[in-house]
């Protein structure tokens, strides 16, 4: 299989993988967060705040739900045989289906003997975009 194939079958697993952590099923679950996150999980967020996997498994189950988050104009590029970086927009949706807080996020999967885990991610304001 060359590497366009692999870009392409591996897009839609990790775009899965990804979404699956903006559910608040994964959000709320330590277990199944532990399983998408690398020991070694390092974030850089919207808010300029650094968080370790540490912090995520302590924060992210307890954190209240603020909207359902929108993600689109997802693209996959491999990096390394095992490592790719995922690259999408996202928005904070709210019941009225305004789109708030806008943000180019960049997440780095890695294969592991667990499965597709995320090692690092990024998230970074952006100028608002139509859904």
């Amino acid at each position: 299989m060359n590497n366009e194939n692999q870009e392409i079958d591996l897009l839609p697993l990790l775009r899965q993988l990804e979404t699956e952590l903006h559910r608040p099923a994964a959000r709320g679950d330590r277990h199944r967060l532990d399983a998408l996150l690398h020991d070694d999980f390092l974030e850089f967020g919207r808010s300029g705040g650094i968080y370790t996997k540490a912090d995520t498994l302590d924060q992210l189950p307890t954190e209240a739900a603020s909207g359902t988050i929108w993600a689109q104009d997802f693209s996959l590029r491999p990096l390394a045989p095992g490592v790719a970086m995922l690259n999408y927009r996202s928005a904070c949706q709210q019941p009225d289906s305004r789109l708030e807080r806008h943000t180019l996020r960049t997440s780095i999967w890695t294969l592991t003997d667990k499965g597709w885990q995320m090692s690092f991610h990024q998230g970074t304001p952006t100028d608002p975009f139509s859904a």
